[in-house]
């Protein structure tokens, strides 16, 4: 694309984001200060408030109400009382309710955030951007959060210790917390002044009170809360975890004859440890040895047919904890230049295996050791280092009896570093990352990279009580290694260099390095009034690769967006708030080529009885995709229209449902694509709480990539007409004994079929019209013998080409079964049974079939295991 028409897309979506009118008057809301004392007898933390210490502070109250109707008195008041010693910060909550016999005591296990529920917010950092967040439910249920990005991120992975206690009286409901100083993050100072709010979730009417009113017109949550006061000479308390663990594991699965490694059951018994040390009082360093995560949920089912990798969010407790530190998104979608899911993946090798051999392949990469220093600092310096090291992995080969071993991924180390530093009294901040990855290449991983290094800088400035901003950042990478890994590298569906029509890159079969950039530029109107916009654009280089340690999709890409969204904040009779809003995107590759453009709409309510809606719609005139071809020519669909409905009931009932549908066609039936959803939620005790979602998905599509023949001198393209249907539902089931002792269940059978007929091959892959854009195969020019269909192109009696039958029918099923006890806090027992199987059904049987076939009448695979965690604590 030419330099003056990037220009020209920048300008006018800054003139547009810059130049929109400004509707509503900003409301300004006094500061509440809650100051507190220390005290010399500390309160028994039993959720009774007799104790004679809480007399020493008076009561924090005149809360008011943020949903539904923000700015007005609650339906009933609740009080909140703080006080300290040398080693814990006390909290006491009384919440008022006239009805005792209606608060909703639901329990869960930790973090399960259902009923009626306090929340006390603390910025003990005071940079007004991050907060610690203690929950407790009436029913005794606590939760920990960490929020972060004024309050956008809310993280339930940190799981800090500390202690609390819930009661019911004719009064309402009161609850007691005791939390340890440790817990926190704060600087050296005579006296400590914090960010302070205490939130109250009304569950039966869906109602939100604060003791620090926040408008809904604010841009900020964390930016705006009160303060607290008092806290004197306070000194630092670094703390000191070490967590060993102990896991014992039996596997079971169906015998393969003549497989000496499948006999039908393994027994390992494996140990590690974590820790984690106060280096300060703000920072802190976490250790895993051999870290285990068996009782991590399985990923869900999911298939792709258009060659991009898959993103899996990550779930193993060591890389979620704290991962907002080392978050650097800096495109759209899931690229990142730090995606901890590629530390402990599958093995890249593969062994070489003759006639009659067996391998016992490891499904993970052993994580040997891993380090995390991480916090952040009173003068607003946010810090993580992260360090990592995968082991030399090995597959174990029988031949008759005789072993040996062969290596299928080598030793890697992995480096993460970021840094961010707050100024201009905490509105604005600028930071930095750098990875590096490094491998022990041997001779047969040459198709590796042997290092690959990232860094970017990000930046973020607010102004106007943070009503307006502007943030950007800039990332670029450097890989290295043999001829062949660049040479995969640049054949990539990430990069495809060897594109036939693109003049802009080629294959370079002698490079040994790739160094590519990208970045984001956005600014917009985020609070103040009723309308919020943003416009920004994006740019990924066709050299750009992030895929050691990180997660790019594709690259070669730049897009220019705008989204404008007006909100109606005020309830009424009919609903409790509603918004709307209006989006355009463009993009283009580096070459200047103008491949897509679309507009959409989109809109949610919430009524007034707590149902809610959301609707969208998309017109996209121009659509054309480089990688659709897999290094062939740009490809163009015709033009595509798509709507959404969604819906659901009051989530706070004891039972509660969603209905969606989506439903996206192209011109001239080129493709189709409607998805059904349904949700189930019900909780007919307190106790015990069930959820079923389904989806169903069809897809026809008479032009879906199936693979590319030689053909002359040409390449034929071939595509066909698939009918794909795709199912998953999955279960819940989680039954609280009390809020130390749960037993969960989570199971999701995922099947997808494809079936394809009317094969056809590409003959302008760039024509408006579909007919001209590709050929049938007519009955004289293909044939099916053995599943491969033989193409006679020129019917001159002669096989030119032939490939394999594409149909397909996957089947999979991932089930958890888990019973956790935190024997004393921060210590814990966990009963698991996991329950898989994976197979492929006869794609001309039903989706109910393949069900039947491969799931309800094939043995599945069984994992048992006992993990015992004992947390010592300084």
């Amino acid at each position: 694309m030419k330099s003056n028409q990037i220009q020209l897309i920048v300008i006018l979506s800054f003139l547009s984001v810059m130049t929109g009118k400004i509707y509503g008057q900003d409301l300004v809301v006094p500061k509440k200060i809650y100051t507190t004392k220390p005290i010399t007898n500390p309160p028994t933390i039993d959720g009774i408030l007799d104790d004679e210490s809480w007399n020493t502070v008076e009561w924090g109250t005149d809360f008011v109400e943020k949903d539904p109707d923000e700015g007005t008195p609650p339906t009933y008041q609740t009080r909140f009382k703080i006080t300290y010693d040398a080693k814990y910060l006390y909290v006491a909550i009384r919440a008022f309710d006239d009805e005792p016999e209606l608060i909703q005591k639901r329990l869960s296990r930790r973090d399960g955030f259902a009923g009626d529920r306090v929340n006390v917010i603390i910025d003990s950092y005071h940079d007004k951007r991050t907060a610690f967040v203690f929950t407790i439910t009436a029913a005794g249920v606590k939760g920990d959060e960490i929020a972060t990005d004024n309050g956008n991120n809310w993280d339930a992975s940190w799981n800090p210790i500390w202690y609390t206690k819930a009661a019911s009286d004719e009064k309402g409901w009161t609850a007691e917390m005791k939390i340890p100083f440790s817990q926190l993050r704060f600087g050296k100072s005579k006296e400590q002044i914090w960010g302070l709010n205490v939130n109250r979730n009304f569950f039966r009417k869906n109602e939100r009170s604060l003791w620090q009113r926040i408008p809904n017109t604010s841009a900020g949550f964390i930016s705006d809360i009160g303060e607290l006061h008092g806290l004197l000479n306070l000194e630092s308390q670094k703390q000191l975890e070490i967590q060993p663990f102990l896991v014992n594991q039996i596997d079971t699965y169906q015998k393969e004859p003549n497989n000496p490694f499948r006999d039908g059951n393994d027994f390992t018994l494996n140990a590690g440890l974590d820790a984690k040390i106060g280096i300060t009082n703000d920072l802190t360093l976490d250790l895993t040895v051999n870290p285990d995560f068996g009782q991590v949920e399985a990923d869900p089912g999911a298939i792709a047919l258009d060659g991009f990798q898959i993103f899996f969010n990550e779930q193993r407790p060591f890389f979620v904890e704290n991962k907002n530190i080392f978050d650097f998104r800096f495109a759209n979608g899931q690229d990142n230049v730090f995606y901890s899911r590629r530390i402990g993946r599958n093995p890249h090798g593969r062994p070489n295996l003759s006639a009659g051999e067996f391998a016992d392949i490891p499904l993970n990469t052993t994580i040997l050791g891993a380090a995390k220093f991480s916090g952040k600092t009173k003068d607003g310096w946010s810090i993580g280092i992260l360090e990592t090291v995968t082991g030399n992995e090995y597959a174990e080969i029988d031949n008759n009896g005789q072993r040996r071993k062969e290596i299928v991924e080598p030793l890697t180390n992995y480096f993460v570093t970021r840094a961010q530093k707050d100024f201009n009294d905490r509105n604005s901040f600028i930071g930095g990352i750098f990875t590096a990855t490094n491998r022990d290449v041997k001779d047969n991983f040459n198709f590796l990279h042997k290092a690959a290094y990232t860094g970017g800088i990000d930046f973020m400035h607010n102004w106007k009580n943070r009503d307006y901003f502007i943030r950007g950042n800039v990332v670029a990478s450097h890989v290295t290694g043999d001829k062949e890994a660049i040479l995969a590298t640049q054949n990539s569906i990430t990069h495809l260099f060897q594109r036939v029509d693109a003049s802009h890159v080629e294959v370079d079969p002698n490079r040994t390095s790739l160094t590519g950039t990208g970045g984001r530029i956005e600014t917009g109107k985020a609070g103040g009034g009723n309308w919020r916009y943003t416009g920004g654009l994006i740019w990924r280089s066709p050299e750009l690769e992030l895929n050691d340690v990180g997660f790019l999709r594709q690259a070669d890409e730049i897009r220019q967006y705008l989204n404008v969204r007006y909100l109606w904040q005020v309830p009424t009779k009919t609903y409790r708030r509603v918004s709307v809003g209006v989006s355009q995107t463009s993009t283009y590759d580096f070459e200047g080529n103008y491949n897509r453009m679309q507009y959409e709409f989109n809109g949610d309510v919430n009524w007034a009885n707590n149902w809610w809606t959301e609707v969208g719609a998309a017109h996209k005139p121009r659509i054309y995709i480089n990688t659709f071809l897999r290094g062939g020519p740009r490809w163009r669909y015709s033009e595509e229209n798509f709507f959404f409905v969604f819906s659901g009931t009051d989530q706070s009932k004891k039972f509660s449902a969603v209905v969606g549908y989506v439903d996206s066609r192209a011109k001239q039936n080129n493709f189709q694509f409607k998805k059904y959803e349904v949700r189930f939620n019900y909780q007919p005790i307190n106790a015990l709480s069930m959820s079923l979602s389904t989806e169903f998905e069809k897809n026809p599509n008479k032009t879906q990539y199936v693979t590319q023949r030689g053909f002359g001198n040409t390449t034929r393209y071939i595509l066909g007409n698939i009918d794909q249907q795709t199912w998953s539902t999955t279960l819940r089931f989680n039954y609280s004994i009390n809020p130390n002792l749960s037993i969960q269940y989570y199971g999701q059978p995922f099947i997808s079929r494809g079936r394809y007929t009317d094969f056809n091959f590409v003959n302008n892959p760039t024509a408006k019209d579909l007919s001209e854009r590709v050929t049938l195969y007519n009955a004289n020019q293909i044939a099916m013998n053995n599943g491969v269909y033989d193409i006679d192109e020129d019917i001159d009696g002669n096989t030119d080409y032939s490939f394999r039958n594409p149909d397909f029918s996957f089947v999979q099923f991932r089930s958890n079964l888990v019973a956790r006890w935190e024997y004393i806090p921060g210590s814990e027992i966990f009963l698991v049974w996991s329950q898989g199987i994976t197979g492929l059904d006869d794609p001309r049987n039903s989706l109910s079939e393949a069900l039947e076939n491969q799931i309800l009448n094939q043995k599945k695979e069984n994992t048992f295991l006992i993990k015992v965690t004992y947390r010592f604590v300084k």
